[in-house]
């Protein structure tokens, strides 16, 4: 009989036990917390939030994104964007630019010390995953992107797949 304390075979992985499932989710808790425990506390060093981390990576990934894609992207609030916004902008690390071909949108780009923020925050990441990825080796890291893959909606997936193909 097998053990359905390891992890299951491949054949059994549609027939997940709640226990399975349990233990799946607990791991994806903890490594959430070791994934954001370094920028956490970078930010909280400048008086900052998942939130700000958020904005400055999207705006680095698509330099001149308006505010309307990246409330598209980050799935918040207009208010709680602007809060955000309005912070980053006021301590130099985002600049808003006036649209040229449309006045009434706001363009964004990161500041020298935003991008030095967004550089400090992801290397951080950057390293965990990079050695977590070593360790799994490639069969793992392929069958991790498709499961994170599965698990988002049509409009996160939607997203994700637009800047995975150099969209922004």
């Amino acid at each position: 009989m097998a053990d359905s304390s390891g992890p299951p075979s491949g054949e059994n992985l549609l027939f997940l036990t709640d226990d399975q499932l349990r233990k799946g989710i607990e791991a994806m808790f903890f490594a959430y917390r070791g994934f954001t425990a370094d920028p956490d506390r970078i930010l909280s060093e400048k008086g900052y939030g998942r939130a700000h981390h958020r904005a400055v990576h999207f705006i680095n990934r698509s330099p001149g994104t308006t505010v309307n894609n990246l409330l598209s992207i980050l799935g918040v609030t207009k208010q709680s964007l602007n809060r955000v916004l309005r912070s980053l902008i006021e301590d130099g690390l985002v600049e808003s630019r006036i649209g040229k071909q449309d006045k009434r949108e706001r363009h964004l780009f990161l500041t020298e010390a935003g991008e030095a923020l967004e550089r400090a925050l992801s290397d951080a990441q950057r390293d965990r995953m990079r050695g977590a990825f070593r360790q799994a080796g490639p069969d793992a890291v392929s069958g991790f992107r498709q499961v994170l893959e599965a698990m988002m909606d049509a409009e996160t997936r939607r997203h994700y797949k637009r800047l995975k193909e150099g969209g922004t």
